[in-house]
């Protein structure tokens, strides 16, 4: 039994290092995760697997979306899936007294290994235009096309009910859960064509979006976001996938050179918005863990979040975490007991819709914050104290922007764990905070707390073009 001595002392010892705990915290700035908002909460609640499955399903029955198969039945072929997909968004806009402007982008491909003859690529775009800054773009898509086996096969039926169906039935389902709302930046809807043949679509609409000044913050591509059943035997409904590229594909040589010493490897806007949609995931997602895989795409594999990447807008894939090969561009056919295609069955609606909500936070989240901030420097070398700068938001885009946040943390950690609100300036010095040891961020903060991705300091995490 010990003394009653030695109990205090150990209780004046824990005492004492709990003190000097929570000083160092206090003096650190230890960060709790941007402000909690009901509505975002609410909004996750609202998306509906029943109406991602009528989706879904009505995509899967016109058998084949592949890029080059039928143009003009009603019931059967690409041509039939754009415009159903048109007349959705059409419908979705008429019930919020015309709040999207529904078009379709499009551009003729030819001469390319899996386009021969020239085709017509067509995009399905629907545009919620922001209240305050509505050149500011956050963009979910999903990809309209198929493929069977052969990808040159226009014929065989490939319902892509997965892959990817499920992708596109989610961003009309955020369509129609986030129309009802005004939001202060403008948010994209998007079905992209020519996916399979060489992610053509997504080409299209960036050309599109720079010749129109679109100041593209986001792009959450969204393909198979439906199968919980892996090829590996795992079957697994709480964990999704978020790839992100690790430094900027329009990277200079000179850039490059400022990057080899000053850091921002991982640190580019796309793996920033990763960060961004995994605590929006943690924040908003019942049962849900945001896998961040730091890689542009599946290892030897390409989406259509890349053509955006490609011209310097951030941009991600969201996807589910457990592929099944067997189940992916495949015939539809059972062979040595293996069932083979891309099927409705396959499909799993609540798992999709939870993607979707991961989704419709994270846009309204950015739509809701003011725009991320701009040519952000940073220095301190030598110095015992980091100094942050960046250019005052402008106040007309940005009608309730409160203030700024600085975020650091160690260079090995994967996430942002320190931040401190610095209130309504350009300007913010960490105290005691050594440059060397940590990586340095710089969010913006609405009044009612809702915060931009954060961007690392200069031309390696600027989320601008």
């Amino acid at each position: 039994m010990k003394s009653i001595a030695t109990t205090t002392l150990l209780f004046l010892i824990m005492l004492t290092a709990g003190t000097v705990q929570a000083q160092t915290n206090a003096n650190s700035g230890f960060s709790s995760p941007p402000q909690y908002q009901p509505f975002l909460k609410q909004l996750a609640d609202d998306v509906s697997a029943d109406y991602i499955e009528d989706y879904n399903r009505t995509l899967a029955d016109f058998d084949n979306r592949h890029t080059m198969s039928d143009t003009t039945s009603n019931t059967k072929g690409i041509g039939a899936a754009r415009r159903w997909i048109k007349a959705e968004f059409d419908k979705i806009s008429e019930e919020c007294g015309g709040c999207l402007e529904v078009f379709y982008v499009s551009g003729t491909v030819g001469g390319e290994n899996r386009i021969p003859d020239p085709v017509e690529i067509v995009n399905v775009v629907a545009v919620q235009r922001g209240t305050a800054d509505p050149s500011r773009v956050v963009m979910m898509t999903g990809d309209i096309d198929s493929r069977a086996s052969d990808v040159m096969d226009a014929e065989t039926d490939s319902p892509g009910a997965n892959d990817n169906a499920s992708g596109m039935a989610g961003t009309i389902e955020a369509a129609r859960v986030l129309s009802k709302h005004d939001f202060s930046g403008t948010i994209v809807y998007a079905g992209l064509s020519g996916e399979e043949q060489g992610l053509f679509g997504g080409q299209i609409l960036a050309d599109y979006a720079i010749e129109n000044e679109w100041r593209i913050q986001a792009v959450l591509n969204n393909d198979m976001i439906g199968n919980i059943e892996g090829i590996n035997g795992i079957i697994n409904n709480t964990t999704a996938r978020v790839f992100s590229e690790g430094t900027r594909a329009v990277e200079t040589e000179r850039e490059a050179r400022i990057r080899r010493f000053t850091g921002g490897e991982v640190d580019s806007p796309s793996r920033n918005l990763a960060r961004y949609i995994h605590v929006m995931g943690e924040q908003y997602i019942d049962n849900l863990d945001v896998m961040m895989i730091y890689r542009l795409d599946r290892f030897g594999r390409g989406g259509h979040h890349r053509p955006f990447n490609d011209v310097g807008f951030p941009a991600v894939r969201i996807m589910e975490t457990n592929e099944n090969y067997n189940w992916q561009h495949q015939d539809i056919r059972t062979e040595d007991g293996i069932e083979y295609g891309d099927v409705i069955e396959h499909v799993d609606f609540d798992y999709a819709a939870k993607l979707t909500a991961l989704n419709v936070v994270s846009l309204a989240g950015m739509a809701k914050a003011p725009a991320p901030p701009s040519n952000v420097e940073i220095s301190g070398a030598v110095r015992p104290s980091t100094t942050l700068n960046w250019d005052e938001l402008d106040s007309g885009q940005n009608p309730h922007l409160e203030g700024y946040k600085v975020y650091w943390r160690l260079t090995t950690s994967p996430v942002w764990t320190h931040g401190r609100l610095t209130g309504d300036v350009s300007e913010y010095t960490l105290e005691n905070i050594v440059i060397d040891n940590y990586y340095f961020g710089v969010a913006s903060v609405s009044e009612e707390g809702y915060e931009s991705p954060v961007v690392f300091p200069g031309p390696a995490g600027s989320f601008d073009r």
